[in-house]
Order: C-alpha cells, then structure tokens, then sequence
C-alpha cells in the first residue's frame, strides 16, 4: 500500500470509529459488530503504529473515554464525618 494510500485509510478509519462510538454511546444505535468495531480499531492502531509521524492526540486511539451525557444532574460528594469532625 502506498504512503498515500495508507495516510488516506488512515483518516477514514478515524473518522468511522469515531462514527462508531458516537453510534453506540451517544445515539444507542450501534451499526456494527463489536468484533468489526474491534477489526477497525485494531487496523488504526497498526497503521498509527508504522506511522508515528501521523500521530493525533484527538485519535480516538489516544482517548479514554468521551463526553458526559446530558441529562445528568450534578451532586455533591456525601461522606460520613470523619473523627475529628464528631
């Protein structure tokens, strides 16, 4: 596969697993298998790893996790008093 070629699947692959994951966390309608999911993520990797002059940090092989849904209200942390506290 040529350099432009492979740069090219690159940025498609990014761009459809991030699809994906909008898919599935977001929208609730995954369109794909979890083992294709796995295969498109996998391919990324591979290429991002024979590339690391490609390197993006907003790959989503560089993320953990995403954006908090809407809808969630926020809260405060309740914990016991401690013994100084008594």
């Amino acid at each position: 596969m040529s350099s432009q070629v492979e740069r090219e699947r690159l940025l498609w692959l990014r761009a459809e697993v991030d699809r994906h994951d909008r898919l599935y966390y977001v929208e609730a309608t995954p369109e794909v298998s979890d083992h294709e999911y796995d295969r498109l993520l996998e391919e990324l990797r591979g290429i991002e790893a024979a590339h690391p002059e490609w390197s993006d940090p907003a790959s989503p092989t560089q993320r953990v996790g995403g954006a908090p849904l809407e809808g969630f209200a926020a809260s405060e942390e309740r914990r016991p008093p401690g013994p100084q506290e008594l």
